[in-house]
């Protein structure tokens, strides 16, 4: 069990320090500076070099190894984020310095995420334990840290200030890679079956070829392509709000740093629960109106409740509601992703749709900043809000989307590529592998 156990322990520290992060980083910047647009410069310049990082790193990956990219990853950041707060206490930290290393820290986390997520299936193996079960504990885990995360980052801020949320987050960092390096076995997350290390080290099958391989994939997949699309434009929004639109009208209201790790944790912990139903009774359920029910409540609402001049327990309830929402989402898309792609182009189709889902964040909190001091909080809110509903509503009405009631040998029956043989292979298995994820608040 030390495999799995270990490597639950540092995806959950792991993942703990980017909540917390999520909450200091941008209002540190919104505290030292008292501008929307500069707040909003902080997920450009942490998601910017994630996303690419991480859409380039999956045959690089296969060939190394996830232990070792992993622990190096983290240190990699924890060295990034722990010079933010010596540099501040020496008081040599200007907002160009921070933003450079906030980048260092994202272009590390992307490779260091993608590690854990593909050690889940060997992991499992090692542990002797059913890989549905491995795939639902990192989920949970997951979840969780997303729930306690924030929470602590609002209270380390309003007691000790942004920078105590940064230290917090070098040291979970610290402690992930040292978790992965002496608890994990070497070679862990490498091709170490006969079949696995023919398919990975194929003579002539580089680097560029691998990439382009799991792009063509994806590329002809419609259902695949109109899923990474919308959530593509969805996740922009989310880092809109978390970023920038709910620490703004935090700060506004009266609320400040503990009022926004307070919602962030209601909505993580709603999805938790979420997650738990969905693992239960979605696969009951027709997807694409779970799908589509799920982002009706988790999405629109949580804009348009801040423009209204409501009692702070109603914003916390529609905040929970969401969060039980957007639990049912992710587990759709992975068993949509499973039953899709081949079992040899896992880690490079995930890669690629992730980041792909992905690209838009970057610009999320830019486009909030500016719009916010443009035209102010409320116009913005409304905005967002509209273009979230329009975005999960109306895109359901394409002809692709009735596929997302297709079980696996209807997956296979729709023309989805011709490697039905593989995916009939890693469908027993592989219970939710690297896709595009929804990113709820708090999952930045």
């Amino acid at each position: 069990m030390r495999p799995l156990l270990g490597l639950l322990l540092a995806m959950a520290v792991s993942n703990a320090g980017t909540r917390v992060s999520a909450v200091a980083f941008p209002w540190f910047v919104l505290a030292t500076t008292g501008s929307a647009t500069k707040t909003g410069l902080v997920a450009l310049f942490e998601l910017a070099p994630y996303v690419l990082v991480k859409a380039l790193s999956g045959p690089w990956i296969d060939r190394v190894g996830g232990r070792s990219i992993s622990w190096s990853a983290d240190l990699v950041s924890a060295a990034a984020a722990a010079t933010i707060p010596v540099l501040y206490a020496v008081d040599r930290l200007t907002l160009p310095v921070f933003l450079i290393l906030v980048a260092v820290v994202g272009a590390a986390r992307g490779p260091g995420d993608l590690a854990k997520e593909i050690m889940v299936p060997d992991a499992a193996e090692r542990a002797h334990v059913p890989l549905v079960r491995a795939t639902g504990l990192s989920s949970t885990v997951e979840r969780l840290a997303s729930t306690a995360g924030p929470a602590l980052g609002g209270v380390l801020i309003a007691v000790a200030g942004p920078v105590a949320g940064v230290a917090v987050n070098a040291a979970c960092f610290v402690l992930g890679s040292v978790v992965v390096a002496f608890a994990l076995p070497r070679g862990m997350g490498r091709p170490h079956t006969r079949a696995d290390a023919e398919v990975s080290d194929e003579p002539g099958d580089g680097y560029l070829h691998q990439l382009a391989e799991g792009a063509s994939f994806l590329r002809r997949d419609p259902l695949l392509v109109a899923i990474v699309v919308m959530v593509g434009i969805t996740n922009l929004l989310d880092v809109a709000y978390i970023g920038v639109l709910l620490p703004v009208w935090a700060r506004d209201s009266g609320g400040g740093a503990a009022t926004v790790g307070l919602l962030l944790t209601v909505s993580s912990a709603g999805a938790v629960v979420g997650s738990l139903l969905a693992s239960a009774l979605a696969h009951r359920m027709p997807r694409r109106l779970v799908f589509f029910g799920g982002f009706l409540v988790a999405g629109a609402p949580r804009f348009l409740v801040l423009l209204l001049d409501v009692p702070g327990p109603v914003v916390v309830a529609v905040l929970a509601v969401g969060g039980v929402g957007a639990g049912f989402l992710n587990p759709i898309l992975g068993a949509i992703l499973f039953e899709r792609v081949p079992r040899r182009l896992y880690g490079r189709v995930g890669a690629l749709s992730d980041s792909v889902a992905w690209a838009g964040m970057p610009l999320g909190g830019l486009l909030a900043g500016v719009a916010v001091t443009a035209v102010g909080l409320s116009p913005v809110l409304l905005v967002f809000g509209l273009t979230y509903f329009l975005t999960t509503s109306l895109t359901g009405l394409r002809p692709e989307w009735r596929e997302m009631d297709a079980r696996s040998g209807d997956a296979q029956r729709v023309g989805v590529g011709d490697e039905s043989e593989d995916a009939e292979e890693g469908a027993d298995i592989v219970a939710e592998p690297p896709g595009p994820r929804v990113r709820p608040p708090g999952d930045q």
